[in-house]
């Protein structure tokens, strides 16, 4: 068996019963459930939901997206293999840690498989939270051209590439494209300040303007519990991005929750400690893969300019990196998923077959 084939790389075509389209993101695929079967398995499987939350299976591949492009290797080598199970892996691990610590819950109720979530549908908190605790990556970009303000708060003068930031920052964007908002602009992924959610705080779908405090909260808890965490294993949290959305438990009750994916290497830079303290930047997140393409393509304008995102399709679905290139990856996110949470990753002969077997079995979800 090839590599390749241990690579999960489509996953909107599994047979999974559905009466939606399958909505697939660049890593995700999401397959919502009948309205029959998410209330099935809410009594069957005793989910702390209310009996009429649509629940959907949320399926990881391996495929790898750097720049808002996805990227493939030769020889059929459609992704990395191991990525997607490691992403889980870290993701479980640390929505666990948030829930045994009080902090909040995550949208997932249940894992089949270890590239499969059954989760609970929630109504987003439309912005990209991030927390970011050293000045590296974009922000180093904007600073060293002399941009001293970064979504209202003002940096001091005197800061070095790769340096600790004398406090962590939340520096939120926004997630989709928001009409209407006073000062912030119709296009996705726009820096916006603490003002703007303020003045504004039903647009970025809050229940209420109390929420905001509590959002910052998590996300500096969250922040925090992460970073202890690497700490003992001396890898050092950089920054991250949170997204947070609204469900309602058995009571009906709302409830603010942590979503999508926490503290992996696709969502966060994770440093090398005893690496930095030597004065050398080790990433063992997906920046490093960044970087490469960045030296690996004559004009790495292409890669950072968004006016030029036609050329970097055309580049992105041309070039196929070498193996050596997606193993290395696929190492960086294997390692650091091990060291994180204590065990083993185990890559699979064939997901797909096992992810409809478990589903059809355990779950009644495969005619």
């Amino acid at each position: 068996m090839s590599l390749a084939d241990k690579v999960l790389a489509v996953n909107n075509d599994l047979p999974i019963r559905t009466d939606a389209p399958v909505h697939s993101g660049k890593v995700r695929s999401v397959y919502w459930l009948t309205a029959a079967d998410s209330k099935r398995l809410i009594q069957e499987k005793g989910y702390d939901v209310a009996q009429d939350t649509p629940l959907a299976i949320m399926v990881i591949s391996d495929r790898i997206s750097a720049f808002d492009c996805i990227w493939q290797g030769e020889g059929g080598m459609k992704g990395v293999p191991g990525k997607g199970a490691a992403l889980n892996a870290i993701s479980n691990h640390w929505f666990k840690l948030f829930k045994e610590q009080g902090l909040a819950d995550s949208h997932i109720l249940d894992i089949p498989h270890p590239f499969v979530w059954i989760v609970q549908k929630a109504k987003p908190v439309m912005i990209e939270a991030i927390c970011r605790q050293y000045i590296t990556g974009s922000m180093w970009r904007a600073y060293s051209k002399g941009e001293r303000e970064f979504c209202g708060i003002e940096l001091p003068e005197d800061l070095a590439k790769d340096s600790k930031l004398p406090e962590l920052l939340q520096t939120p964007s926004t997630k989709g494209i928001l009409e209407g908002i006073p000062g912030v602009p119709a296009v996705d992924d726009v820096n916006i300040t603490r003002k703007n959610i303020e003045e504004n705080f039903e647009a970025f779908n809050f229940k209420s303007a109390d929420d905001i405090a509590l959002y910052e909260k998590l996300l500096t808890q969250g922040f925090d519990v992460i970073s202890a965490a690497l700490e003992k294993i001396d890898q050092i949290f950089v920054d991250t991005k949170f997204e947070f959305g609204y469900v309602k438990d058995s009571s009906g009750t709302d409830k603010l929750i942590y979503m999508d994916e926490v503290g992996t290497p696709d969502s966060s830079r994770i440093w090398d400690g005893e690496q930095y303290r030597a004065g050398k930047v080790v990433e063992n997140s997906k920046e490093g893969f960044r970087q490469l393409l960045l030296n690996h393509f004559p004009d790495p304008d292409i890669l950072l300019n968004k006016d030029r995102m036609s050329e970097r399709e055309n580049l992105a679905r041309d070039n196929e990196l070498p193996e050596s290139v997606l193993m290395n990856v696929s190492k960086t996110y294997i390692d650091i998923a091990e060291k994180i949470t204590g065990q083993k990753i185990v890559l699979s002969d064939n997901p797909k077959a096992e992810i409809i077997t478990i589903l059809k079995e355990q779950y009644q979800l495969v005619d």
